[in-house]
């Protein structure tokens, strides 16, 4: 199985290019859109929301995971990660921090592997598809022996900033639901919101604070948009 995850966006050619890559490369595996609107050029915030979804898929999966606002540059190399027996395949820029932290076995390398055909702004499509439909197919591309580290970061465990909006206006944070009281309040600015475990527990129209399906803090509505009315953007700063 090959998952996609990458700031490309639904519209335009991008993610059927790339999938063309990888359907004449690796025919027989399955692909997963698992997303494509990641925060745009921000591999911070794409980090943390990478790493919370990656348990739900099986050792052997392949992640095929653009967030590369360095592309074309010496700023970052191509990497090839694997953690807990899944692969992880596009720029060594920090994309890949949350999921080597989070990782009891991991390795990682740099790609010594070229392509005959590489353009300077789509290596998604000509870099990373090639390599992923490699691994997929239980072939593996040309590395560095020496296992390397990835970009290192001062990111912390727990990031309480908003890190993904999705289109009812919720916001998930890069705070993991394990770690929090649900007796605290959570401060946006002045404005205090407190726990509910469901839509449903609070009126229409009241904020509240939840554990959502990928473990992560999210504030949300019920039946509203939170990032309308409390004005967030990604990396807006909460506290709890």
């Amino acid at each position: 199985m090959i998952v996609l995850f990458t700031d490309f966006g639904w519209n335009g050619p991008y993610v059927g290019q790339m999938k063309a890559v990888l359907l004449t490369q690796a025919p027989d595996q399955p692909i997963v859109d698992l997303m494509h609107d990641a925060p745009h050029f921000n591999p911070r915030a794409a980090a943390y929301l990478l790493a919370s979804m990656v348990t739900a898929f099986p050792p052997g999966t392949v992640f095929l995971a653009v967030v590369d606002p360095g592309v074309g540059t010496d700023q970052r190399r191509p990497c090839v990660v694997q953690a807990d027996g899944r692969w992880f395949v596009g720029p060594d820029n920090g994309l890949f921090n949350r999921v080597v932290r989070q990782a009891v076995d991991c390795q990682a390398w740099h790609i010594n592997w070229q392509p005959k055909r590489l353009s300077d702004s789509f290596h998604g499509r000509d870099y990373f598809a090639p390599i992923a439909a490699q691994l997929a197919n239980d072939e593996r591309p040309a590395m560095a022996e020496t296992e390397l580290v990835i970009a290192e970061s001062a990111w912390p465990d727990e990031l309480a900033e908003v890190i993904y909006l999705d289109d009812f206006g919720n916001a998930m944070t890069g705070l993991q639901g394990r770690v929090a009281n649900t007796k605290a309040a959570l401060r946006i600015g002045i404005s205090r919101i407190n726990y509910a475990r469901t839509f449903a527990e609070v009126p229409t129209g009241q904020p509240f604070w939840y554990v959502n399906s990928n473990g992560l803090i999210e504030i949300a509505i019920n039946q509203g948009s939170a990032a309308r009315q409390f004005g967030l953007t990604i990396g807006t700063r909460i506290n709890l």
